[in-house]
């Protein structure tokens, strides 16, 4: 791995951010900061024409970031919309950009270059606000919207269906149904090759190592196992939760397993398939996961950037540094594929979005 020490300007939303991580990635990769300043970087979303788009939910901002002079730094930063319920997720669809707020699944008009809001955003799909606030919407290959919620609690039976699931909805946001349960907070969600991967948050105060974190490959009509059972090892028949009592262990015959896992409590977020052509054959095609990190663990989890292959579950560490012994200098939020082939990461705790390109 090489060790590549970039300076953190500011601290924005972690105190610790004021010292200077060493950001490890793979030989031949390099890293630099892409854009700053952020109050929360948070969703990424690569548009039509190569713009940038984050959200800033802190802030309630959606901002496009350009890089005019292609020098891998965006130059440009403007406020395409303002004034929104905490947004995360960001989706472009025909003539629109979908927002999932943490209320609503907003959409506004857009054309390609369009750097700021043309019009009000228009309300598609009204959302339970509260618990787990990330909203993340998504369009499948089937031109129907997907949207996740997750769950208002640590372990518990929802009354609202929408809670701890992923719902499908037409275009417009009408004729809603369910499409899987028992996911307790799928922030990560990606169509590739005709498939849905999610990310998933477990439970936590069962200590460190319970449950492992999981990747999905979600199915209409799957359910996932949240709250009564875990996967405890990848492929694999899920565990029934004892702690939580409820159901029986029957139950868990019927919950489809995370295909990988990592370490308990590390918070995957965001995932992207890299479809770029500028990294090496080998990293065609794999799925790299944002670790925000841990909360609630006596030794930290997370804080870093894994590959997974979507065949083998194989998990391996592609930008770490972002915590230094017990010490947090960064958060991983989301990832998106660059025009230029580049991978970019929003990192919440710094307030930034970094960037890595291979031989460049």
């Amino acid at each position: 791995m090489k060790k590549l020490t970039l300076t953190i300007l500011a601290a924005l939303g972690v105190s610790a951010c004021a010292q200077s991580p060493s950001l490890q990635v793979p030989s031949g990769f390099k890293v630099n900061v892409f854009a700053d300043g952020f109050g929360q970087s948070r969703h990424l979303a690569l548009a039509p024409n190569g713009d940038v788009f984050i959200s800033d939910p802190g802030r309630g901002e959606i901002v496009v970031l350009t890089d005019a002079n292609r020098d891998g730094k965006a130059e440009g930063r403007t406020v395409f919309a303002s004034g929104l319920n905490r947004p995360y997720s960001i989706e472009f669809h025909k003539n629109w950009v979908y927002v999932g707020n943490t209320d609503a699944v907003v959409r506004f008009p857009y054309k390609s270059g369009d750097r700021k809001a043309t019009g009000p955003a228009e309300k598609l799909i009204d959302l339970p606000e509260g618990g787990h606030w990330t909203r993340t919407a998504t369009f499948g290959p089937d031109g129907r919207l997907y949207v996740s919620v997750g769950s208002t609690c640590n372990v518990c039976e929802e009354n609202d269906p929408r809670r701890a699931a992923i719902w499908v909805y037409d275009e417009n946001g009408k004729n809603g149904k369910v499409y899987a349960t028992g996911l307790r907070n799928a922030v990560g969600l990606a169509w590739f090759n005709n498939q849905l991967y999610a990310t998933n948050n477990g439970r936590d105060q069962l200590g460190d190592n319970l449950p492992p974190e999981g990747f999905y490959k979600v199915k209409e009509g799957g359910f996932y196992g949240w709250p009564y059972c875990y996967t405890t090892q990848a492929g694999q028949p899920q565990v029934w939760d004892r702690d939580f009592g409820r159901k029986t262990a029957d139950t868990c015959k019927n919950a489809t397993p995370a295909f990988s896992l990592v370490t308990a409590h590390s918070a995957p977020l965001g995932l992207a398939f890299y479809t770029g052509n500028t990294f090496p054959a080998a990293y065609k095609g794999q799925m790299f996961v944002a670790l925000h990190g841990s909360w609630n663990r006596s030794q930290k989890s997370g804080y870093k950037v894994v590959m997974v292959s979507p065949q083998t579950g194989k998990v391996t560490d592609f930008m770490t540094g972002f915590l230094k012994g017990q010490t947090t200098l960064g958060r991983p939020v989301a990832l998106a594929v660059a025009a230029d082939g580049s991978l970019l990461l929003s990192d919440d705790g710094a307030g930034k979005v970094w960037r890595v390109q291979y031989g460049k």
